[in-house]
């Protein structure tokens, strides 16, 4: 008996201890505060963590800047079949393409450098759909850093802030096939209990993008007044709504007091200018998903597509990467005008695609 008490003592310290272990972070911890005093409007930190995520979120030096007189040929009356930046010099033209190539295809061989988007021998040619979607992914860089201001600010955004050298970004998804079998009726719709990095390995729906980042579905789930006629919100609902905050609050690795306050999350009179600008960058996301991504379906291969043939569409991890600032806040498209729009498009207007 005594044996079996002591026995059932150690068992149950090692499994205390390895709770312990896994669930909390070993101090210090840093707490800096985001709100008055005695609000809970604090964000926490482990150093060693914050240590790791800011060293993959170093921008690349910027590459010697090109001239551009403007008495020079442009680059669509040197080179053949220019569509997009036929508006800048050649020595900026050939800036930008050694900048990409960098960004997304730094390697050597068949599919790499150069011949990543284009035909060896013909750069002219269009032989490689990398090609067309470069083209459509140039011009969608364009509208970010002009039409959606209201979320990068002045900072932003270049080839680089997704792909970090790879040809696909890290940060990507597409629909996923169910997972619960057909009986748990309760269970395939949201897919839930099956943590995942989408959901920040919470058991929460699994697919908080497509209802949100890719439909107009909305995203409250608390009505303004007691007993409200109108309000078809359900607890359904409320967990998907979660979820996405979830997947927010992972991508930019801070916690829910960074947007809203934690008297009142819903009151946007309360809340920080942060939530604004998520507000703006949710519109922004659904527009690159509907409007530059799932439109070149056609062109990619099935290889480049999700296991239910749909496109691989962006979030806010794709450009965030743990961070509340991409590449922590670096202002890379200062170095880079030549991915600015050219002059007749420097205001609001969509450009046509190509």
């Amino acid at each position: 008996m005594k044996f079996n008490l002591i026995f059932g003592g150690l068992v149950a310290a090692v499994a205390g201890l390895a709770f312990f272990v896994v669930t909390f972070e070993r101090p210090p911890v840093a707490t800096e505060q985001g709100g008055f005093r005695g609000t809970s409007m604090g964000r926490v930190e482990n150093p060693r963590t914050v240590a790791v995520v800011n060293a993959r979120n170093v921008a690349p030096p910027a590459l010697e800047p090109a001239e551009d007189d403007p008495t020079s040929p442009r680059a669509s009356e040197i080179y053949e079949n220019v569509r997009v930046l036929g508006h800048l010099s050649v020595e900026q033209f050939g800036r930008i393409m050694q900048a990409m190539t960098e960004w997304v295809y730094p390697g050597e061989g068949e599919n790499q450098g150069c011949n990543g988007c284009h035909v060896e021998g013909n750069f002219a040619a269009e032989g490689k759909y990398q090609k067309t979607v470069a083209r459509r992914m140039l011009q969608m860089v364009q509208t970010i850093n002009t039409t959606y201001n209201s979320h990068v600010q002045q900072v932003g955004v270049t080839c680089y802030t997704c792909h970090r050298g790879q040809a696909v970004p890290a940060a990507v998804w597409a629909t996923s096939p169910p997972n619960a079998r057909l009986h748990r009726l309760l269970s395939t719709a949201p897919e839930q209990n099956r943590p995942v990095a989408a959901n920040a390995l919470s058991s929460l729906p699994t697919d908080p993008f497509t209802p949100y980042l890719l439909r107009d579905n909305p995203i409250g789930v608390q009505s303004s007044t007691s007993r409200q006629a109108d309000n078809n919100s359900s607890i359904l609902g409320t967990e998907w709504t979660y979820s996405l905050m979830m997947h927010m609050s992972s991508s930019l690795g801070v916690n829910c007091t960074f947007c809203h306050n934690s008297r009142n999350f819903s009151g946007w009179q309360d809340s920080t200018p942060q939530r604004v600008t998520a507000w703006h960058g949710i519109r922004m996301v659904r527009a690159i998903n509907n409007d530059y991504i799932e439109p070149l379906r056609p062109e990619f291969p099935p290889h480049r597509l999700g296991p239910l043939g749909d496109t691989l569409k962006v979030n806010c991890t794709t450009c965030h990467q743990g961070v509340n600032e991409p590449l922590r806040g670096a202002r890379m498209l200062q170095d880079y005008p030549e991915l600015n729009p050219p002059p007749r498009r420097a205001g609001l207007e969509q450009p046509a695609r190509n």
